[in-house]
């Protein structure tokens, strides 16, 4: 008879993969095993007497995750339990990492940086934690391209050739974005307009696409900020057919980009990325209530952007300090 010797690396692996199915047919899970756990304590919590193969879960659990465990141990070590009790708060408010990490050294707060939080997400997140949900990329995201075939001319429009430098280069308050979030089945739709310098946002559900409703939504809800609404600049959508009433009613100009040019909207078309990040795709927008909109409103507002310096975009547009965001 013919026997084949196994190499030590194939030792190891049959033997881990022999634990590892023995341990599942017994209903156990790696991540459910604490970490640093004893052996006797996983022995009374799992219910069995089998303390050598507990033993040998637990070392392939400690193998499995021990150099980022490590890491984020080193990393926890060094930062208050305080730190992260105000780090998982404002993950919860869909912060990113980063954006916590810039507002903590702008408010002179002890600093964590943004890889050291994402350690921690992961590291809780093996723990069965919740914290990963709130991040903002779940899964590859796709560019939305909005098609302008057969859409039509628009009359009396105005180039966004024709726009002042000073929009361009972000040189004053007043220079807005407006674009459409369409829901599921092209059914309703949430109004979505930026300022371009501050990042200020305000959003408003809307029942259809029709040009008429797009203007008189468009107006109200710019109208107590009239006097800091100079342009609006928007795609070659239908629904902005009545420009000229919309820029009458506000004082201020409307400019449309090129048709298949988004990047000359990149603030809007960002800021409509992180609303869809409360409201997918396949969302149904009837369900959405004006409160709803409110608080993703506020949220965004409220939120330190990088590019302005961990500032919110409340307290660049009013130069008012937010609300106190560390409790």
């Amino acid at each position: 008879m013919n026997y084949t010797v196994m190499k030590r690396a194939e030792q190891n692996s049959w033997r881990r993969s022999a634990i590892l199915r023995v341990a599942i047919s017994a209903g156990w899970l790696l991540c459910s095993l604490p970490a640093g756990a004893a052996p006797s304590s996983c022995q009374r919590e799992l219910g069995t007497t089998d303390i050598t193969l507990i033993k040998s879960v637990l070392h392939l659990r400690d193998i499995e995750h021990a150099p980022e465990d490590r890491q984020c141990a080193a990393y926890r070590s060094r930062i208050a339990w305080e730190t992260w009790q105000q780090v998982e708060g404002l993950l919860r408010q869909e912060w990113s990492p980063e954006q916590i990490a810039g507002r903590l050294k702008l408010e002179k707060q002890p600093t964590v940086s943004h890889e050291c939080i994402y350690l921690y997400i992961y590291a809780e997140k093996r723990r069965g934690g919740t914290l990963h949900q709130h991040l903002r990329s779940q899964k590859k995201q796709r560019k939305r391209y909005s098609g302008y075939i057969r859409r039509g001319q628009i009359p009396n429009r105005t180039s966004i050739e024709k726009r002042p430098q000073i929009v361009a280069r972000k040189g004053r308050f007043g220079d807005w974005e407006a674009d459409t979030i369409v829901g599921a089945r092209h059914k309703g739709g949430i109004l979505s307009v930026v300022e371009r310098k501050s990042k200020l946002t305000r959003l408003c559900k809307l029942a259809t696409k029709a040009a008429a409703e797009m203007k008189d939504n468009t107006i109200e809800l710019l109208a107590s900020l009239a006097a800091k609404v100079h342009t609006i600049t928007v795609d070659n959508g239908k629904e902005f057919c009545d420009h000229e009433l919309i820029a009458a009613g506000l004082q201020a100009r409307v400019y449309f980009a090129h048709p298949y040019a988004s990047w000359e909207r990149g603030l809007n078309e960002n800021t409509n990325g992180l609303v869809r990040q409360y409201f997918p795709k396949k969302y149904e927008f009837a369900k959405i209530m004006d409160q709803d909109l409110q608080l993703v409103e506020d949220r965004l507002n409220n939120r330190p952007r990088k590019t302005l310096g961990y500032r919110t975009p409340n307290e660049v547009f009013f130069k008012q300090r937010s609300p106190a965001v560390f409790v």
